[in-house]
């Protein structure tokens, strides 16, 4: 499969995601494991855990998450506490915006 056209990015989000990787690679040698164990614990293939590593925008979001997890970089405060309390408070200020600026959600007509 053709890999999709590079999109152009930012200085800030090419150096985020650089830095995101070099701290995964870090911890993960630093704690002795291998790609292919991050690779297994999280569903993924070794060529994503090396792209995630490399600083790879094209990368998707949850997976590199997950691998950052699962090595252990800090991606939010550690205390679930806080990020829950985060998570509340960015959706009521979200609710507080004009129903024109909310996002619609249409019930999906599955009866076929």
């Amino acid at each position: 499969m053709p890999k999709p056209p590079t999109r152009a990015l930012s200085r800030q989000t090419r150096e985020a995601v650089r830095l995101l990787g070099l701290a995964v690679r870090d911890l993960r040698l630093a704690r002795g494991i291998t790609v292919a164990e991050v690779a297994e614990r999280a569903g993924v293939s070794r060529g994503l855990v090396n792209r995630v590593e490399a600083g790879d925008p094209g990368t998707g979001i949850g997976a590199a998450f997950e691998i950052a997890a699962i090595v252990g970089v800090p991606l939010f405060d550690p205390d679930p506490k806080v990020v829950s309390r985060e998570i509340a408070l960015a959706r009521e200020r979200l609710a507080l915006l004009p129903s024109a600026a909310r996002v619609r959600t249409s019930e999906v007509k599955d009866d076929f």
